[in-house]
């Protein structure tokens, strides 16, 4: 059960108007209706902790106003100078912007927070997910995506709809893109320390409510949203959404009260002594131990659905599972997997948060994908020099170490949004986040790169010829693995960010694809590693049942041969066979009639 509510949450059109319902623990709350700059307030009647009102009209902008204590010590913050936006708010008539007043008391924001606009909700069930496990994902960030692309009209630049141009969906169809990953669409606040720094969040991991649109990236709102999910859906191209449940962009007590915070304070978890919980590293933490928070989160899940979206990725999923420690067994999974919509949806988790207990790659529910960062980092050190070929030959093999069952449920990636770009990798030892302004502190301090004798940009040959190599040997590696490969936007011609490992505050050329100057080369390589791959029956879940693992000269591996350079992995496929080879001077080759060489 999900605790939901006998009237359903949100802006609902009903007979002759609009039904207002929203969760509040205050103890009066009114609903706001504007027409331009005039408010106008509507007393809304209480039953139980969901507060409605029933209005004439459907044209309608909107937001809340909570009455009650204010003792942020004692968790309570009701303030009625603060307009609150509708957490099932569904679209917005303008972005979140940060100001002081967010966070002080008694002043009024109405002319700064977001109005959201009423929208009728999706009722349609949705057409089976087009996406399977195995198939190539694409992460991509909206807005960095189409930017610079020389082809997408100006006007249409950096929003969802440009990805249903012809030229990107012929982008996409080269590559044999299985389903577009969307880094958040959600609307977001950017942190407060960035405005000062004349910075702001281009990945919009900070949302303030979880399912309205993002004004800027999805303008034309639900519509856009479909519309868009219809013409991937079109073109043979799933639809995976990157959602931010571990926390809201309310941040910590010093933090503005937009939302939840101001309407049922009670949805961030705390301490036994009230201090919030910080597992997400914002300043605070949902708490999706209690029915209400699990509820929205499985009715903003249904929505997405019902706009043809094939499945989710969970930002720090652990997050999800926290009571406050994480239970494998939490109740938010049972529910996911009894809903008759939810159930049929691919679900993929961000194994990790920064809480006690936060690493648990392996831990979520048999029918999860899980991000595997122990196959990045793996893959990567037998590239670089100082890896195990045992090492890599688990994880080419699907990591059974880590999951359990017949098929792998590993998403394996060698380069994601977080951190070094594919080129960077290579041509970076360190970070060069200088420009995040956190004087070069945040980001990965830590990642398994290598820059080939150079820091940046190298014009000597040999350097240049070397790194092309090691791309190369990493991608193949990756498109041969058993698993769900993952590829982010730009990686296939060489984006880089000149050693940025933490782009989240670039919202400008250092994140915007350049189109005009990539690798054409690499492009056609990747796509032709993808092809064979959806070629070859590379997840049959039996498929190393009759392998044969060898040396690079062709003997039965030995004990030491497992921390050698490299193996061949004989693979008997009906009347053929395929040969992979993994070597660390020479690359990586598959054999099966037309070779690929790296």
């Amino acid at each position: 059960m999900t605790n939901q509510p006998a009237l359903p949450l949100g802006a609902t059109p009903v007979p002759g108007g609009t039904r207002f319902a929203v969760r509040s623990t205050a103890d009066r709350v009114e609903l706001c209706l504007f027409d331009g700059p005039q408010e106008r307030r509507v007393a809304m009647a209480r039953e139980g902790d969901v507060w409605s009102a029933t209005v004439p009209g459907r044209d309608h902008l909107y937001g809340y106003r909570a009455h009650g204590e204010y003792d942020p010590a004692r968790n309570l913050w009701f303030d009625p100078a603060k307009l609150l936006v509708d957490p099932y708010a569904l679209e917005l008539d303008r972005p979140f912007v940060q100001s002081p007043r967010l966070g002080r008391y008694g002043k009024d924001t109405a002319d700064i927070v977001p109005r959201a606009r009423v929208v009728a909700p999706l009722t349609e069930p949705p057409a089976p997910p087009l996406f399977r496990p195995g198939g190539l994902i694409y992460e991509l960030n909206v807005r960095g995506f189409s930017m610079r692309h020389p082809a997408i009209p100006p006007e249409q630049r950096g929003t969802l709809a440009a990805l249903a141009h012809p030229a990107v969906l012929d982008h996409l169809r080269k590559l044999s893109v299985a389903a577009v990953e969307l880094m958040p669409i959600t609307a977001a606040i950017d942190e407060r320390h960035l405005p000062p720094l004349g910075l702001r969040n281009g990945w919009s991991y900070n949302p303030v409510v979880p399912m309205a649109l993002c004004p800027e990236r999805v303008p034309g709102g639900v519509a856009e949203l479909v519309a868009t999910i219809a013409a991937l859906r079109q073109a043979g191209i799933g639809v995976i959404l990157d959602l931010v449940f571990n926390h809201m962009g309310e941040s910590d007590v010093q933090g503005g009260t937009l939302s939840f915070r101001g309407l049922d304070p009670d949805v961030y978890a705390r301490t036994a002594d009230g201090t919030l919980i910080n597992d997400a590293g914002t300043g605070n933490t949902l708490d999706a131990s209690r029915p209400s928070v699990r509820a929205t989160i499985l009715d903003s899940l249904r929505h997405f659905a019902r706009a043809g979206v094939d499945g989710f990725r969970f930002d720090l999923a652990p997050v999800l599972a926290r009571g406050p420690g994480f239970d494998p067994n939490a109740p938010i999974f049972a529910e996911i997997a009894a809903d008759p919509i939810l159930s049929t949806r691919v679900m993929i988790a961000e194994p990790w948060d920064i809480g006690p207990g936060g690493y648990q790659l392996g831990a979520f529910p048999e029918h999860w994908l899980e991000w595997n960062d122990r196959y990045r980092d793996q893959v990567r050190r037998f590239w670089r020099g100082d890896g195990r070929s045992g090492d890599l030959a688990t994880r080419v093999a699907g990591s059974a170490d880590i999951f359990t069952g017949a098929a792998s449920r590993s998403v394996n990636f060698v380069a994601a949004h977080d951190g070094f770009t594919l080129a960077d990798m290579v041509a970076y030892a360190g970070r060069h986040n200088q420009a995040n302004g956190e004087d070069n502190r945040d980001g990965h301090g830590d990642e398994v790169s290598w820059n080939h004798g150079v820091e940046g940009p190298s014009d000597d040959p040999a350097i240049r010829a070397a790194r092309i190599r090691s791309v190369r040997a990493l991608l193949a590696t990756l498109f041969l693995s058993r698993g769900t490969p993952m590829l982010t936007a730009g990686d296939e011609f060489g984006r880089s960010q000149r050693g940025n490992n933490n782009g989240y505050a670039q919202d400008n050329d250092t994140t915007w694809l350049d189109w005009e100057s990539r690798d054409e080369a690499l492009e056609d390589f990747v796509a032709a590693l993808s092809a064979f791959r959806r070629e070859t029956p590379l997840d049959w879940t039996d498929w190393l049942k009759n392998a044969e693992w060898r040396t690079l000269s062709g003997d039965p591996m030995g004990a030491d041969d497992w921390n050698g350079d490299g193996f061949a992995l004989h693979l008997p496929l009906d009347d053929e066979s395929l040969i992979l080879r993994f070597d660390r001077a020479r690359g990586v080759s598959a054999i099966r009639g037309p070779a690929i060489q790296s």
